[in-house]
């Protein structure tokens, strides 16, 4: 009962206390969301791995799976002070910067968005392979710029930038991305839907401070 107490006190002052960064006050559905869908991919990648017989490349996806189920229930509270103490220390004071990026972000998050719906929309597998075959390298040369940003944003130490080195290294040298495309694009769509939503919501409120 205590226990039950303590949780039920942290979950409202969460709730009339936002992270200590101005701009992680957008819905906690969309980090949420980031966990869930996340979780799922890396589950179904893991599997897919195994399957053909990629023992280590399935263990590390299963790894990053553990994890986000480790921050599907309470322990997603605990993650996202976190992030946002290191947020609030790190980057807060580089909005304008950081607007900048994800501004110029909003597009290839589109484009790789209208990539995955062409994909999607081919009526047999041979078309599928052959979508791949002629626009992969481009999916990928798009992913390597979103890096590439996110990377100028979120370089200091941190759990930040932690995470956008094990997804860049899992999309552009453990063909995370190509996994995705065999799998089927609904959670990768979702998760992209998601960090764009983000993305244009951070820009958003970064211009209404600068003009203030």
């Amino acid at each position: 009962m205590r226990r039950t107490g303590v949780i039920l006190f942290l979950f409202f002052f969460l709730l009339s206390n936002p992270l200590p960064c101005s701009s992680f006050y957008f819905p906690f559905s969309n980090y949420h969301a980031i966990f869930s869908l996340s979780h799922s991919l890396f589950s179904r990648v893991a599997n897919l791995r195994e399957a053909r017989g990629d023992y280590d490349s399935a263990e590390r996806a299963r790894s990053i799976a553990r994890k986000l189920e480790n921050g599907l229930g309470i322990g997603f509270w605990k993650v996202m002070w976190n992030v946002g103490w290191d947020y609030a220390r790190n980057y807060s004071w580089r909005d304008a910067t950081t607007s900048f990026e994800m501004f110029d972000a909003l597009s290839e998050f589109n484009e790789m968005l209208r990539g995955l719906s062409e994909f999607t929309s081919a009526s047999s597998d041979r078309e599928r392979v052959t979508w791949i075959n002629r626009n992969y390298e481009n999916l990928l040369k798009i992913s390597r710029s979103l890096f590439g940003r996110f990377r100028n944003v979120f370089r200091q130490s941190g759990p930040l930038k932690e995470v956008i080195d094990t997804l860049q290294k899992e999309v552009l040298e453990g063909g995370l991305l190509k996994d995705c495309l065999e799998l089927g694009t609904t959670d990768l769509k979702g998760l992209l839907m998601v960090f764009k939503d983000i993305s244009s919501k951070y820009t958003s409120t970064s211009s209404t401070r600068a003009e203030l």
